[in-house]
């Protein structure tokens, strides 16, 4: 079986982190039109980035096609996407294509991205993992993991169960 190379984004390329979560690969001389950041001499998903790798990220801040383009892959509507980033609708919608979230509110779209990433690569499949994320889960004591995507620590226990299935621990 032939295996499909991918071709990596050449200098002044552009990269749409929030549209590919599972596929956003950095390297160096690439300008990105969601998670803008300079990183050299390598290739890297966007959860296997370091803390200070996902802080360069955040000093241009996410503009709201980023998050539009987004919400389309991850197949949530504003109301599901303002509970998950627990913040107000109107803060999602009441932004031009082109204009920046706040800091606040662009880190936590980096923290559900980068999730969502890691949950694409574990499951392979785009609508299998954005399925299971409203399925109750036993090892979650039967919440649906979406319904603690809303903060850090949710977000830790669901990367953490992920983590388990990656390895086929029964979860």
């Amino acid at each position: 079986m032939k295996k499909e190379i991918k071709k990596y984004p050449e200098k002044n390329d552009t990269i749409d982190a929030v549209n590919e979560p599972f596929a956003l690969y950095l390297s160096s001389n690439t300008t990105l039109n969601f998670m803008n950041t300079f990183i050299s001499g390598f290739t890297t998903p966007i959860y296997k980035l370091t803390s200070f790798e996902k802080m360069k990220l955040l000093n241009v801040g996410i503009n709201k096609q980023s998050l539009e383009q987004f919400k389309a892959k991850v197949q949530l509507d504003y109301d599901k996407l303002a509970q998950a980033l627990s913040v107000t609708r109107a803060t999602l919608i009441n932004k031009k294509a082109n204009e920046i979230y706040s800091e606040n509110v662009s880190e936590k779209i980096v923290a559900l991205s980068d999730l969502y990433s890691y949950g694409y690569e574990v499951f392979e499949d785009v609508e299998k993992f954005n399925s299971w994320m409203f399925v109750p889960n036993q090892s979650l004591g039967g919440i649906k993991p979406f319904e603690i995507v809303d903060n850090q620590f949710g977000r830790e226990e669901i990367k953490n169960l992920l983590g388990r299935i990656e390895y086929g621990i029964y979860s």
